[in-house]
């Protein structure tokens, strides 16, 4: 039984490489996203390379094995679906399901995962809007429309479908403002020069950073 250490290092890697869609992972990446030492990954890197659950290259990076990613793909499932489950069932903010979901995905059977699943009908992503991993290891959904807010011209009706910045404080920035995965606005104004765009929401606007925007995935909507 692979231990939490581990089990977080592979997920890690799992997302960090599935954002940037590149297969290698660099020390410097997990250093700064699992808030650690350099040297500590480096050491916690040859320990899964030595365990067949990576492939690691000194200054090269490291690339997950396909048990390794079976094994990060698992933890993914169900970390994003016990996140949904925290704010179905138990209406837990959104900003505060991260933390809960990290200590219960470690402690969770894969058979209490398979009925959260079945209760909450096979969704395809979790309350961000990432997509949440199958039994089998594939992704249920994938948005190829979607793209950042930052994107979009003014007049454009946009659908938001994904939150990538997920820390406590813009989540309950976006929740003030009115804004959630699922919620319809419309572009009212661009302006590259300034770096702003302002949205309307239900009778509301609401003006955001391009910082912001990067970080906020939509689909365009037609008609």
């Amino acid at each position: 039984m692979a231990s939490l250490t581990v089990e977080n290092y592979l997920k890690a890697i799992l997302q960090i490489s599935m954002q940037s869609g590149s297969a290698s992972v660099s020390t410097g990446e997990l250093a700064d996203t699992l808030a650690v030492l350099p040297g500590t990954v480096t050491s916690m890197l040859k320990t899964l390379d030595e365990a067949k659950l990576a492939s690691y290259t000194p200054y090269a990076g490291v690339v997950l094995t396909a048990a390794g990613r079976k094994l990060a793909m698992r933890m993914l499932r169900r970390h994003r679906l016990i996140e949904l489950f925290l704010v179905k069932t138990l209406e837990i903010p959104w900003d505060q399901v991260h933390e809960e979901a990290e200590h219960m995905e470690h402690a969770v059977s894969d058979q209490l995962v398979d009925r959260i699943d079945q209760f909450l009908g096979r969704p395809a992503y979790d309350p961000h809007g990432d997509p949440i991993p199958a039994a089998d290891g594939n992704l249920r959904g994938r948005s190829k429309r979607a793209l950042p807010l930052t994107q979009c011209p003014a007049g454009t009706r946009v659908k938001f479908v994904r939150v990538l910045n997920q820390g406590p404080e813009f989540l309950r920035f976006l929740s003030r403002s009115g804004l959630a995965v699922g919620v319809v606005g419309a572009v009212v104004s661009n302006i590259s020069e300034a770096g702003t765009v302002r949205v309307e929401l239900d009778g509301h606007a609401i003006d955001l950073g391009y910082s912001a925007t990067d970080k906020l995935l939509v689909e365009p909507i037609r008609g």
